[in-house]
């Protein structure tokens, strides 16, 4: 490891702990996360990164998120997206809409669909299954959908467990599930920015439900809205122990919350150094998850380059649609050459994955 020269002792110590291989805690990640160098942190990230992935690839998926209805009952003060089951502007997918918008990403390449959408009251869990049905025998495409809150949502509209929600999901094309509606998994934070939605253990109780069944996810933290700083120290452990029990999640995902058109008050938004910051302590935390992604649909195309120097190893996806994020105001757009020519201009080597981490041939070859 690069000697760390501009950090204070505490800092020095935790270094040498990580360079030892030794597994930090939690008051070494608030430590790391409030007074390590920046670019101390990024040495200690990048060789995390190195270790375990010494090719020095970066990964991408080509796909597109799909929301299939906007109307829910959450109310989350976070989200520009939703619209209450009482107000104009509600929508439910038709089947002629999801199928052009699968046609479309196949077209171009795509090897999975994001599917993801509010809390409908009116939607029955076999209107869900009848929607995986029609994807399934209609598009060679993975189904990657339906976030924890989702599931748990299903699981009481219908009276049936969170396993048996699961298991049908499943046996009608479900084959992953995206690490959406985690925000901060820290109750105190929940009950204020998203009362409605369901509890950190619910949200564990999924994932940790979902690994023993064999189907994989991910995992995400939306931070920079009413949280403290410990409290995202919380959410990485929350998700380390899980990992240590199931190793069932692919990658974590940590993106800033963008406060335009939302209800969350004095809201700012994440400077890039507080992101780079975040994002090297979740990799040092995460020392049980093989991928850290970097979120360029919130930073933009530049800062993501220089997360790859900070613990990132995955670009994500295209993002042929994106709706959520967009309706708080950011709008980046990138297409897959030119996430290929970002990585390759950050010295690293673009190729094209599936949702498990396994290399694709890429398009260009």
């Amino acid at each position: 490891m690069t000697s760390l020269t501009q950090s204070p002792a505490e800092v020095l110590k935790i270094g040498a702990k990580i360079a030892a291989g030794e597994r930090i805690n939690f008051e070494d990640a608030k430590t790391l996360l409030e007074k390590a160098d920046i670019f101390d942190l990024a040495s200690m990230a990048h060789q995390i990164r190195t270790a375990k992935h010494p090719d020095m690839n970066v990964t991408y998926v080509v796909d597109r998120n799909i929301n299939y209805t906007n109307i829910c009952t959450c109310g989350c003060k976070f989200c520009a997206f939703y619209v209450a089951p009482e107000q104009k502007g509600g929508f439910v997918i038709s089947r002629e809409e999801l199928g052009q918008k699968i046609q479309e990403t196949v077209d171009l390449g795509g090897t999975q669909i994001l599917m993801q959408g509010g809390h409908n009251p009116d939607l029955p869990l076999t209107y869900y299954e009848d929607m995986l049905r029609f994807i399934k025998d209609n598009y060679p495409i993975h189904i990657h959908a339906f976030s924890p809150p989702e599931i748990v949502f299903f699981s009481e509209l219908e009276g049936i467990s969170v396993e048996a929600v699961l298991k049908r999901l499943v046996a009608a094309g479900l084959a992953s599930i995206p690490g959406g509606g985690a925000e901060i998994l820290v109750d105190e934070v929940r009950t204020r920015i998203a009362p409605n939605k369901c509890s950190t253990e619910q949200w564990l109780d999924v994932m940790e439900t979902a690994h023993k069944l064999g189907i994989r996810t991910t995992a995400t933290m939306m931070f920079g809205h009413e949280e403290k700083p410990a409290d995202r120290i919380m959410h990485l452990f929350a998700l380390r122990e899980v990992q240590d029990r199931t190793g069932g999640f692919t990658a974590f995902i940590p993106w800033t919350f963008q406060p335009d058109n939302t209800n969350i008050p004095n809201a700012r938004r994440m400077t890039s150094v507080e992101y780079l910051r975040m994002l090297a302590v979740s990799r040092i935390v995460l020392d049980n998850f093989d991928n850290i992604q970097v979120s360029w649909v919130t930073m933009g195309p530049k800062i993501s380059q220089l997360a790859l120097f900070y613990g990132g190893n995955d670009f994500g996806s295209t993002m042929i649609e994106e709706n959520v994020v967009k309706a708080a105001g950011v709008s980046f757009r990138l297409s897959e050459d030119e996430i290929a020519n970002l990585i390759t201009k950050a010295g690293f080597t673009p190729r094209q994955r599936n949702m498990e981490y396994g290399l694709l041939e890429n398009r260009n070859d």
